[in-house]
């Protein structure tokens, strides 16, 4: 076997092996999952900076907003020593092998219970507003994410608890990095890293859209005396339509880019990094950290003016945190 095939050279008997692929999937192994992360970590960056400096977004809501762009910029950060893994040849170590692993099931982890706690959040501001601003203070928000990001921590340790045991134990040889859950903690981050978020998520959206619905028809009969009854029906068909196109969008993509991953656990096959399905699964499971922003802040129209702001240096100009945004 020639030298260029193998992980280390040098230790032609216990080195892994890089596996043979055509060039353009060699290509495309670095080019997509660099890509991806190239952009989560840029459009996560403009939703921490904006939420962060302005002083005017400093709600409730957009907290939760800044929770899931740190987590997802974390995300991205990480998706860069995924291409390592993909590739098939990991030079950084069987600690840093760990570290990575470790990092990255807390940070995923995180980023799922945000989005759980943003849909709670929503639900009760469109089918409880008289009660919104007493259930929802930024106090309980701030309180509700540190736990989010402490039970991610300790779930995730229980979880990982063989692998950080002994980093390294489940490698075949030198160059590789892989990690073997026992069964039942793979079925009990399979429920709550992916069942119950998404259980969560439908649920309360499902909710939202039927009572955002019927208070569009509700509004809708009061104002049929209104000599401009076309154009009003119109309007409500128009933010129905809207509203529903909105959640429809949240929940398909969560799907679309979760599904694959936990689908192939559910089966309780392996996902082997090294084929170019298991690549693709991965590549396709971080890019829902690229369409966390766009869904969740791109629908604002602040969103859009601080990035003018940011990328125009207007940021930089004194008292810009107190510009207004909204």
């Amino acid at each position: 076997m020639e030298e260029t095939e193998l992980c280390f050279p040098e230790l032609f008997n216990t080195s892994c092996r890089r596996p043979k692929r055509p060039y353009f999937e060699n290509m495309l192994i670095y080019i997509l999952p660099s890509s991806i992360s190239l952009l989560a970590v840029i459009l996560n960056l403009l939703v921490i900076i904006s939420i962060a400096h302005f002083r005017q977004l400093h709600t409730a809501t957009n907290l939760l907003l800044l929770s899931l762009g740190v987590s997802d910029f974390f995300v991205g950060l990480l998706m860069f020593f995924q291409i390592l893994v993909i590739d098939g040849c990991w030079f950084l170590g069987d600690l840093m092998c760990t570290v990575y692993q470790y990092l990255a099931y807390i940070i995923t982890s995180a980023s799922i219970g945000t989005m759980v706690i943003i849909s709670i959040d929503r639900y009760v501001a469109i089918c409880h507003p008289l009660h919104y601003s007493s259930k929802i203070t930024i106090q309980r928000v701030q309180m509700c994410i540190c736990l989010c990001w402490i039970f991610s921590v300790v779930f995730q340790s229980l979880v990982l608890h063989d692998v950080l045991k002994q980093p390294g134990g489940f490698n075949s040889c030198f160059g590789e990095c892989v990690f073997v859950i026992n069964y039942i903690a793979g079925l009990f981050d399979l429920v709550f890293s992916f069942i119950a978020p998404i259980t969560v998520i439908v649920l309360l959206y499902v909710r939202v859209f039927v009572v955002a619905v019927s208070q569009a028809r509700i509004m809708r009969s009061q104002l049929a005396p209104v000599r401009q009854q076309k154009s009003v029906t119109v309007s409500f068909k128009k933010s129905e339509l809207k509203a529903a196109r909105t959640l429809g969008v949240v929940i398909v993509v969560f799907l679309i880019c979760m599904c694959p991953f936990y689908c192939v656990a559910l089966t309780g096959e392996d996902i082997v990094l090294s084929s170019s399905s298991g690549a693709f699964v991965i590549c396709l499971f971080y890019f829902n950290s690229c369409l966390n922003p766009i869904i969740y802040a791109f629908f604002y129209p602040w969103f859009r003016k601080s990035i003018k702001l940011i990328v125009t240096f207007q940021i930089l100009q004194p008292d810009s945190c107190e510009a207004n945004m909204l």
